[in-house]
């Protein structure tokens, strides 16, 4: 910048050469990020006045999408070209949206402007000509990979064509199917349909049926539809099956001769009743020098499924068995995870296992990863561990009662280095035969789930510092870890906002410890409260998501600097990842593998659990409609749990079912949602409804199609 615009812009200045001096600045600097302390300094703004009118300028600017804000008072140019690539994001209002693929603010696409776009697909996009005022908006141009082109929904057959219509929120119109491409499917049948093709002036996509998941309101069908909706297999292969029925049962003498043989030691599995695939056992024996040794030993899943095979395939493929309300399906074929994987009672099996030596005090003072032979002396519900540990009466309750203790110890150190205590209750349903839900109940986890929790973490965490924690000066080998990030600094601000109506407080910096010592000392607090689980929701809304990646930074939410999943590989193939490494790297001395090819299978696998997840909550939402349709008229005391600008969502105390009370049903005044507050607030009589506020409610509506539960205030119709 020259002298004389430097001169000029510490004195008196007309906006328009103010203007220009900006601009100047952030062409100078088109990638980089400008704080507004930064740009008063390069500009030599030092009135008052200057400093106001620069603010107002780079307001402007940032509304005309010239500039963007990318945290409080820090700006970077936009210096978007005339075409971008990246997502398109569709809504069914026709106010789609595109986020470049560089990051940025995200650009209005309008529906005549979408050359038929899916949600999710890459597009390229053009820009129009900025209007004042308005936000930034394009026009697909060309549309570079499809996302999604199947999806579910019910058939509404006529007499030469059919439609599927779908309760999918990204799809603004309903698919056209001919004749044709119907596959059989009758009127009110629940299909999956694939788009062919949408002509340019076709109101509606053109499809042909996949398949015909079976009539709409049947529990298999909708528990299919679940599925379907989310792209996860609702079937299993039966080329995969019948590779795993070849695999022979009796386990050879030479593996049985290369192993560590634990078949006389006390073993035993501890699970759900409901369980089928026990994938970890627990040992322990007393040693000559006093101290403890326990194992905790998996089942060995990659001696049976070797890598690259048909099996092994399909399991990269699922990468996590999905548990839905009432049925599980499976990462691996039946016979492998209720059969041969199995660590069922009295029978032979092979494991991976890390043994421990422990003092009484929990301390452990050797460990080793070792391949073994094993026996489990019984099968524990966790119903029947948690009585003995409480009446010190029954089966190995001495043995229970050590590894309670050792538990506890392990979990205090835990606690003490940081660890976060987020103990949340889960909602089940008791069910029918027929998947009707008769009633709800929630399971607590005990000390006999937190004895088996305790081992695993301390299992999983051997193993990755075995690989992870290298000599100084050496290089770790690539490594699938379970990793998990910083809180986002902004969501912990807001989080200490929220709480502070309810007169709480929490640390929002400071030391990793000091912060998640802070969030302990919260949920300590609000246990028993009537806001106890909304404050708990929210305070998870604020931690980041845990995933899967070769380039470790720690788990913050267990404060474990190393931490990988070794323990479940019946159900999770990023733990067969690490089982098949561990045997590479221990047993084998092996070179490092592909750190591309890992890092691909760490994201494929966290996408997958990610998605499985959806599918678990849409299945829960579901059996809750289904179970409230019972219910109908009958009031009921909730909190309410979401405000959004559409309506309000109400927790029921009793059962935990969610409902929305929409706005249009909330005629006494003319609410405005305060999106910082988290309430709506009426215009005239100024009443407010805000997160967490007790209200009782009626049930109104029960939409089983869309999962959606409709409430009406009680107080309204008591008269």
């Amino acid at each position: 910048m020259s002298k004389k615009k430097e001169k000029k812009a510490g004195k008196r200045m007309k906006k328009k050469d103010l203007v220009k001096v900006i601009l100047d600045l952030f062409h100078q600097k088109p990638s980089e990020v400008i704080s507004l302390k930064r740009l008063f300094e390069q500009l030599k703004l030092t009135t008052h006045p200057l400093k106001m009118l620069s603010m107002d300028i780079l307001e402007e600017l940032k509304d005309d999408g010239y500039i963007s804000e990318v945290e409080s008072h820090r700006y970077k140019l936009n210096s978007y070209g005339v075409e971008l690539t990246g997502t398109f994001q569709r809504k069914s209002n026709g106010k789609n949206s595109f986020i470049p693929d560089g990051g940025g603010e995200p650009i209005m696409i309008a529906e005549r402007n979408s050359a038929h776009a899916m949600s999710g697909d890459k597009v390229r996009i053009a820009f129009f000509a900025k209007r004042h005022g308005r936000a930034a908006e394009g026009e697909v141009v060309e549309i570079l990979e499809r996302a999604n082109d199947t999806f579910v929904g019910t058939l509404e057959v006529a007499k030469s064509y059919a439609f599927l219509l779908t309760e999918n929120r990204t799809l603004a119109n309903d698919i056209f199917i001919p004749k044709e491409n119907l596959k059989g499917g009758k009127n009110g049948d629940k299909a999956v349909v694939k788009i062919v093709e949408w002509p340019d002036k076709a109101k509606n996509p053109k499809g042909m049926v996949i398949d015909i998941l079976g009539k709409a309101g049947d529990n298999n069908t909708e528990m299919h539809a679940i599925l379907a909706e989310f792209g996860l297999p609702y079937t299993y292969p039966t080329a995969v099956e019948k590779a795993a029925d070849r695999i022979p049962e009796e386990i050879p003498q030479e593996e049985i001769a290369r192993r560590e043989d634990f078949r006389q030691v006390t073993t035993f599995t501890i699970d759900p009743r409901d369980a089928k695939d026990f994938d970890d056992a627990l040992s322990i024996r007393r040693m000559e020098n006093g101290h403890w040794e326990v194992g905790v030993h998996i089942a060995d899943v990659t001696y049976y499924v070797t890598e690259g095979s048909l099996i092994d395939r399909e399991a990269e493929k699922r990468a996590t068995s999905v548990y839905l309300v009432d049925r599980t399906i499976p990462m691996l074929p039946e016979r492998l995870c209720n059969g041969l994987c199995s660590l069922r009672p009295n029978e032979e099996k092979l494991a991976y296992s890390v043994i421990f030596e422990m003092t009484d005090k929990a301390e452990v003072k050797k460990s080793r990863v070792v391949h073994t032979l094993i026996k489990s002396d019984r099968r524990f519900t966790y119903e029947e561990a948690q009585e003995i540990l409480e009446t010190g009466q029954g089966d190995y309750a001495e043995e229970l009662k050590q590894m309670d203790a050792m538990a506890k110890l392990l979990r205090e150190q835990r606690f003490k280095a940081g660890a976060i205590n987020f103990d949340r209750y889960e909602v089940k349903f008791d069910i029918d035969e027929n998947g009707k839900p008769l009633g709800v109940y929630f399971k607590v986890s005990k000390d006999a789930n937190k004895l088996v929790e305790e081992f695993m973490l301390l299992a999983n965490r051997t193993v990755a510092e075995k690989i992870g924690r290298v000599p100084k000066g050496k290089k770790a080998k690539v490594f699938p870890y379970r990793i998990h990030d910083l809180p986002d600094p902004e969501k912990l601000d807001n989080l200490s906002q929220f709480i502070a109506r309810f007169g709480y407080r929490i640390r929002t910096s400071g030391s990793k410890a000091d912060v998640s010592r802070s969030i302990n000392h919260l949920l300590d607090d609000i246990q028993g409260k009537k806001e106890e689980n909304l404050i708990e929701t929210v305070s998870i809304r604020a931690m980041q998501k845990a995933r899967y990646s070769v380039h470790n930074i720690g788990h913050y939410g267990l404060a474990f600097d190393y931490y990988t999943h070794f323990t479940s590989p019946i159900r999770r193939y990023p733990d067969m990842m690490v089982h098949r490494l561990l045997t590479k790297y221990l047993d084998e001395g092996g070179h490092t593998v592909t750190e591309k090819k890992y890092e691909a299978l760490c994201e494929h696998s966290s996408a997958m659990e990610q998605l499985a997840a959806s599918a678990e909550r849409a299945s829960v939402k579901y059996k809750q409609v289904e179970f409230m349709t019972e219910h109908l008229g009958q009031i009921y005391d909730g909190v309410i749990s979401g405000v959004t600008e559409w309506g309000l969502y109400v927790e029921l105390n009793e059962n935990k079912c969610e409902g929305m009370i929409p706005i249009r049903d909330l005629d006494d005044d003319y609410y405005e949602f305060d999106e910082k507050n988290y309430c709506l607030r009426g215009r005239r009589t100024r009443r407010t409804y805000s997160l967490g506020d007790a209200v009782t409610i009626k049930v109104a509506r029960a939409n089983l199609e869309k999962k959606q539960l409709d409430f009406a205030l009680a107080d309204k119709d008591a008269d």
